[in-house]
């Protein structure tokens, strides 16, 4: 199977990459990225001279070299897209761009070429925020609350509406949030380690009550591989691990784990349209395709943890870049 990747050279992306590259399943795998902000080229620099696997620069906005570039591919997996919250706040126009026109274009062209599959990755804030005790299982109706997630409830109603109307072999995949190496400094996690490293305040936002529900990466990408593998054409699987915490218990977590205490958290104004919670249901992925979660959340997150601190001329760049802000929204706004 010859596997076309867009945006590979991003946290998920790339972590799933360098999962499947050797997997006798692909023939080939050939990433497409933009390089934007996000990407790096050093994520997957071990690729480098592999015969199985191909880079090629280019943007999903551009229709025709995304015809041109999945008309031999037997699979598609859509990774490219702008992915924070707060972004998409201070500026949305990149998220329609990528986000919609892009994933657009990508069904174009998985519809015009007759690819066998198309994978839409999305997030589990498609469907907003969720009252305690409650998680959206796949049939849940969507409620987006952000730019970025409007647009990538967007994306994934495109996407079905290929496969009813065209008969596009399209699947859809929510899930949680992700972390694990190569993530961008500016997420939650690498930014707790690093502000910490430097001895700088971690910036929580409101009260740090917001509860989320963490997967490590490494998990994610398994499951879309069998999801590539065994899933089935116009269903949506939800992908999680049911490790729920608030964001302030998140930071303490990796605090605790660099010996520091919670002395450095800082509450800062909260941001607009914060969703309280994000909760799903991932039943129907592991009784239909068999997939659970490997990793130990706790363990994970330590091997996370000992990662950025082994790995410091690679953050080191991006973190000067990005500047560590507390709030990017903020500074669009002002």
């Amino acid at each position: 199977m010859k596997l076309v990747v867009t945006g590979g050279l991003g946290f998920i992306g790339s972590n799933f990459i360098r999962q499947v590259v050797d997997d006798d399943s692909f023939s080939k795998v050939v990433n497409i990225d933009a390089l934007h902000y996000g990407s790096d080229p050093r994520n997957l620099a071990e690729l480098h001279g592999n015969a199985r696997y191909e880079f090629i620069r280019g943007d999903i906005a551009n229709p025709g070299f995304v015809r041109r570039h999945v008309r031999s591919a037997d699979a598609v997996v859509n990774f490219a897209a702008e992915s924070h919250v707060d972004r998409s706040i201070a500026g949305p126009a990149p998220f329609v761009r990528s986000n919609i026109i892009g994933a657009y274009n990508v069904l174009e062209a998985v519809r015009e070429n007759g690819v066998g599959m198309l994978i839409q990755v999305s997030t589990d804030e498609v469907y907003g925020s969720a009252e305690a005790g409650e998680a959206f299982d796949e049939g849940s109706m969507l409620n987006p609350s952000n730019p970025y997630a409007a647009t990538k409830a967007s994306a994934e109603a495109l996407a079905m509406s290929y496969h009813k109307t065209y008969g596009t072999r399209t699947v859809v995949t929510r899930c949680s949030n992700n972390f694990g190496p190569y993530q961008f400094p500016e997420k939650l996690i690498p930014k707790t380690i690093i502000r910490a490293l430097k001895g700088m305040k971690v910036p929580v936002y409101g009260k740090g009550v917001q509860s989320r529900s963490w997967i490590y990466v490494l998990d994610h990408v398994e499951a879309l591989k069998r999801v590539l593998l065994k899933g089935r054409p116009g269903e949506v699987y939800n992908i999680a691990a049911w490790s729920e915490m608030t964001n302030r218990d998140l930071v303490e977590r990796v605090l605790s784990l660099m010996g520091k205490d919670g002395d450095l958290i800082e509450n800062v104004e909260d941001r607009p349209g914060h969703d309280r919670r994000y909760s799903i249901d991932a039943s129907k992925i592991r009784r239909d395709l068999g997939w659970r979660p490997k990793h130990e959340f706790d363990e994970a997150l330590r091997e996370t943890v000992d990662w950025y601190l082994n790995n410091r001329s690679w953050w080191r760049p991006l973190a000067t870049r990005s500047a560590l802000h507390e709030a990017p929204w903020k500074l669009r706004r002002g």
